[in-house]
């Protein structure tokens, strides 16, 4: 890799090395080995896309920061499952919420961090521009793939491997699977409303080197 290849790729590195002591936590006895693995592998995956597609196609700094984010609640989640995450057991316990919320961090991240990876996406390889029908495609773009996770969620329990409550992550709650889907699409909503313009100046930089 060239002087310039690396100053290019700067961020992305520093991040992954940052994010490699993270999964080697993760997966140093999590609560359930299954779970892991369905918690984990869609931050596998992304990684693994992002690294193999870097040189042909190299998205903004911001785009990596959120993914290497998201990743971290991801493993974090992996980890400890979604329901036994100790810091959102103490919030829960504080303020008496009857459950733990960590899960709903998670589906807030599930929308806010593919909307930026759509709108690059789409603003780079496809007609669209910044405008309602950009905005619309992508929430509904989240909020279907939201909708697609819960099914295999559900599909999972119903198969009744060991650790698939665990992976559903319901707690009890009847409509968990609507909230979630909810959270996935407010989520993208306001990283649309509060990254835009910060995605805009950075593509912008991007396009012009």
């Amino acid at each position: 890799m060239t002087e310039n290849q690396t100053q290019n790729f700067r961020v992305p590195l520093i991040l992954l090395v940052l994010l490699i002591p993270v999964f080697i936590w993760s997966w140093f006895e999590p609560y359930d080995r299954l779970v892991w693995w369905l918690e984990a592998s869609p931050a596998i995956i992304a990684i693994i896309l992002l690294g193999a597609t870097a040189h042909r196609f190299r998205f903004t700094d911001l785009v990596y920061i959120l993914v290497a984010l998201h990743a971290v609640v991801l493993l974090v989640g992996a980890h400890y499952t979604y329901a036994r995450m100790p810091l959102f057991n103490y919030i829960s316990e504080m303020l008496e919420l009857g459950r733990n919320h960590y899960d709903r961090l998670g589906h807030v991240f599930q929308g806010f961090v593919p909307a930026i990876v759509a709108r690059e996406l789409l603003l780079r390889t496809s007609p669209l521009r910044p405008g309602k029908w950009l905005f619309a495609l992508i929430v509904l773009s989240c909020a279907g793939i939201s909708a697609v996770y819960e099914i295999i969620e559900w599909l999972s329990a119903e198969i009744g491997h060991d650790g698939s409550e665990d992976f559903l992550g319901s707690q009890g709650d009847i409509w968990d699977a609507q909230k979630d889907m909810l959270l996935c699409t407010l989520g993208a909503m306001a990283a649309l409303f509060l990254l835009a313009r910060r995605h805009d100046r950075q593509l912008a930089r991007l396009t012009a080197r």
